[in-house]
């Protein structure tokens, strides 16, 4: 595939960056005046900023012009590594069995179906890629739905019941504003109903007859839900729900019985969850617990059998390793399992009966099944039929257990038991583990009936592997793992934990993986237990180049994961790393608090920290190094570079959110209001302001910042949720200071970035050619 970032023959080659114009304007709130002298760049409408950021889009290409023979190369190691004419393992859902494939040359899925053999068919086929599926149904195909647009995502796919209909919602602008149809499937044509602007999320009610949709508000906050009744027009639908709390998103989904319909709405402390019996579509939905300040809940309906949900008759609390005394056939009862964190910092599961109309749930009084526990972060339990899976954390590691409903859970081979159990703790899962230091396992629960669980495993060298897992016996049989053409061994490649010391001395860790024969140890093998340290498997013999990556943020945690175009940077000798800082989820809700609002300073100099520990350990060294966040990513590495930009060759920032003051001080602007619990409300507080301005990236560039390490500042003209301004401000503001910054933008494309894969790859190509420049490796 040619490579279409090639700068054109008339694109600029001056060694100088393009100059961008200053109209100051002072900005005073809380007695601080700041000018700035690039907040004009903000009106997308006006030709002069449009020209403005392709001038820097010309100028960026016109400098990475010698790596355009790499980036081809890099894209066409992609390429020749992924296998483009691809199937995924099927998924059953009523008399069917969905999938999605790829075709080579084609940027985007086809979805399709075949009929399931009967009701016990629990098995997929083993579909060979490029061969004909035998009875499949195309149903919807991503191609020709993007046909004629530079852009185009998926944001809504949803079948009815009865398989008769398919519902899909498309955007092709990049602004996440998606048009909604329903396609008959039995023709192939969509039916007359249309609905525009709608957010993700749409879906059928199980009787088919009805969809259930949500709308965003002027700051593209989904706040509104409505039902829309097939056969009508899109101007008498229903609204259903309003949250005019601007710090609330609002969810609307279906239980995994499908008895309940069910509205969720949150902001970044507090959430509530409303509940419809299915069957009564047009009916009103009920609030489950009514909404606490800074109170946080999730709400799974689940049919438990009665000994579990009434254990009074028992001296000693039920073990479901013990069968006998847990299943009376033919009593089971309906319960929600209620996931929250009340007076429990890292949430504790409890078991309540549904509510009656009129009714709400009292947390305090329902029964405790998986208590509090410090080390233990709960995130989730999903129920079945036949199991329950309970998701959780501990040691900066995400874990799936499972409980079986119908019979005892026993293991081929032995599997560590989680420390979840404290006194008050009355269910026993199971933990599933492949036995990695550093590996990710998520247990997915299929439909309601379904007897086996499908678990995903990767690791940072071990590609996604999806097994069928059988509850009962335990038996795990490999459904596909991720191909990787071109003699991808595993075994070439090596990762480890390491930890760094924070200035209040917190130890945070950090992930690692590398190629062996390119990074060198003081002994063998380099190979490290969990939690160990440089020195003990002996610290590499000489700095290797390194990529530390870090986000920091919304309790968000960056698991070990397979990736395809690392490959690319690893046989090249760059080691790769994680900084797991605070601000994010890994080692709990507390590590979360401490890396927000008052406390986000932590995120930054955590990260400062961690670089400096893998310099000082030999790891790398500071000319060897390049920092990369996306989003509030951007912010972390935008704001290191402040900081400490004596430790970093470059910084590659994808979608910075680096302008955050200005944003949190305009309410008018998408996002803000919601985000105020995330890092405060600078508007009305004089102490959130203050904290702010001293981190902000934008406001804190130095004067004189020709000291700075390469930056490269990547971004979409379409993205809501960081507006490209942030990032074209401060490049703006580096360029003027005398930083080697660049501006690269897409001016078709979202917060995502570009559509198709194809698209992607010359994107990651185009960021990694950059950064094996900065690290001396692009010859």
């Amino acid at each position: 595939m040619p490579d279409a970032l090639t700068p054109s023959e008339t694109a600029p080659s001056t060694a100088e960056s393009p100059l961008t114009e200053r109209r100051p304007i002072e900005r005073t709130f809380h007695g601080d005046t700041f000018t700035d002298d690039y907040e004009w760049l903000r009106r997308k409408d006006d030709p002069d900023v449009v020209a403005h950021l392709e001038a820097q889009n010309a100028w960026t290409l016109a400098q990475q012009e010698h790596l355009a023979p790499l980036r081809q190369t890099l894209f066409d190691e992609i390429k020749g590594r992924t296998l483009e004419t691809d199937l995924s393992v099927p998924s059953r859902d009523g008399d069917w069995w969905y999938y999605a494939r790829t075709v080579e040359g084609q940027q985007y899925p086809i979805h399709a179906r075949y009929r399931a053999a009967g009701p016990d068919d629990w098995t997929p086929r083993v579909l060979e890629p490029g061969e004909p599926v035998p009875g499949e149904q195309l149903l919807l195909d991503q191609n020709v739905q993007a046909e004629g647009h530079d852009f185009f995502a998926l944001g809504s796919l949803d079948v009815s019941d009865d398989g008769a209909r398919l519902l899909h919602a498309t955007d092709t602008a990049g602004d996440e504003r998606y048009t909604l149809r329903v396609r008959d499937l039995a023709t192939g044509e969509d039916l007359p109903d249309e609905v525009r602007d709608t957010a993700p999320g749409a879906m059928f009610s199980p009787d088919g007859e009805h969809i259930f949709y949500l709308t965003v508000d002027d700051a593209w906050r989904p706040w509104r839900v409505w039902r829309h009744r097939l056969g009508t027009q899109s101007s008498d639908d229903v609204l259903v729900f309003e949250e005019p709390d601007e710090r609330y998103w609002v969810g609307v989904g279906l239980s995994r019985s499908k008895k309940y319909l069910q509205i969720e709405l949150g902001s970044k402390v507090t959430s509530e969850s409303w509940l419809l019996e299915s069957d009564n579509p047009t009916g009103d939905f009920r609030v489950v617990w009514p909404r606490r300040e800074g109170v946080e809940y999730t709400v799974e309906h689940a049919v438990l059998p009665a000994s579990m949900v009434e254990p009074s008759s028992l001296s000693e609390p039920p073990s479901l390793i013990d069968p006998p005394s847990l299943v009376e056939p033919g009593e089971t009862r309906d319960v929600l399992l209620i996931l929250h964190n009340k007076d429990a910092l890292n949430f504790e599961l409890v078991s309540s009966p549904v509510p009656a109309p009129g009714d709400t749930v009292t947390p305090e009084a329902a029964t405790v099944v998986v208590a509090h526990d410090a080390d233990v972060r709960l995130e989730g339990v999903s129920a079945s039929e036949r199991y329950l899976v309970l998701y959780y954390r501990r040691g900066a590691i995400s874990r799936s257990a499972v409980l079986s409903l119908v019979e005892p859970v026993s293991q081929a081979e032995p599997v560590e038991t989680p420390r979840l159990a404290t006194p008050r703790a009355t269910w026993s899962f199971q933990e599933i583990s492949f036995g990695q230091p550093l590996e990710s396992v998520g247990a997915g629960v299929g439909v309601w009936e379904q007897p086996n669980l499908k678990v995903g495993y990767t690791s940072f060298v071990t590609p996604q592997s999806l097994y069928l897992y059988d509850v009962a016996s335990g038996e795990r049989i490999l459904l596909k793992q991720q191909p990787v053409l071109g003699g991808y061994d595993p075994g070439d490649y090596d990762q480890r934990r390491e930890w760094a010391t924070a200035e209040d001395g917190t130890r945070i860790p950090i992930s690692l993986v590398w190629r062996k024969d390119k990074v060198r140890f003081g002994n063998s093998t380099g190979s490290v237990t969990e939690g160990g340290s440089a020195g003990e498997a002996g610290a590499p013999t000489e700095p290797a180049p390194l990529l530390l990556y870090g986000y920091g943020a919304y309790e968000s945690s960056i698991d070990p994961y397979f990736s395809v175009p690392r490959l690319s940077l690893l046989d090249r000798g760059v080691v790769f790393a994680i900084a797991h800082v605070r601000g994010g989820g890994e080692m709990g809700r507390a590590w979360y608090d401490d890396g927000k609002l008052k406390s986000k300073l932590n995120t930054f100099t955590d990260f400062v920290a961690c670089g400096r520990h893998l310099a000082d350990t030999g790891w790398t060294a500071s000319d060897r190094m390049v920092a990369d966040g996306g989003s509030a990513g951007g912010l972390l590495v935008g704001a290191a570079a402040n900081l400490a930009p004596e430790l970093f060759a470059g910084v590659l920032a994808g979608v910075p959110f680096v302008d955050a003051l200005t944003s949190m001080l305009d309410p008018t602007l998408p996002l803000t209001v919601t985000e105020w619990d995330e890092w405060g409300d600078p508007l009305h507080d004089p102490e959130v302001y203050a904290h702010m301005r001293s981190y902000t990236p934008y406001e804190n560039v130095a004067d004189d910042a020709s000291h700075y390490p390469r930056i490269l500042a990547t971004t979409s003209f379409n993205d809501t949720r960081v507006l490209y301004v942030e990032p074209a401000k401060w490049v703006a503001r580096l360029q003027t200071a005398g930083a080697p910054a660049m501006l690269k933008i897409e001016m078709s494309a979202g917060h995502g970035g570009v559509s198709g894969r194809y698209s992607a790859w010359e994107q990651i190509a185009f960021e990694h050619a950059w950064v094996l420049d900065v690290l001396g490796l692009a010859r």
